[in-house]
């Protein structure tokens, strides 16, 4: 699956659990580390766990895709799964205030539209 198709689907499946202001930057063009950023907020920690659980499993029983790397835990309020091409960033929104992911990678554009992808439902 390519990288945006990946973002987009990441973003769909966050909007599965009702996850808040669901962002995808494209770091293409000012990173050498990732495609897509895919940025979204939960309002507690099981909102959280139900976040990440959904996109994790989901993409490896849909896609067999497993992320390289998971960092963070639900106690810190910011995980982070590292699919390569798309890294995902689940986070409380106190937190996602105070580090402002949007605003440091600035450079980068907004993947923008809520066209829905085939989750192979």
């Amino acid at each position: 699956m390519d990288s945006k198709k990946l973002a987009l689907l990441c973003r769909e499946l966050a909007d599965d659990k009702k996850a808040e202001d669901i962002v995808i930057l494209d770091v293409r063009e000012v990173s050498s580390v990732t495609d897509y950023f895919v940025i979204a907020s939960g309002t507690s920690e099981p909102h959280l766990r139900a976040i990440v659980d959904e996109i994790r499993d989901r993409l490896r029983e849909r896609h067999e895709l497993r992320p390289r790397a998971v960092d963070g835990t639900l106690q810190t309020a910011w995980v982070v799964l590292d699919y390569f091409d798309v890294i995902v960033h689940v986070m409380r929104q106190d937190l996602r205030d105070r580090y402002d992911l949007e605003t440091l990678w600035g450079d980068a554009p907004r993947v923008r539209g809520r066209k829905k992808v085939p989750t192979g439902r």
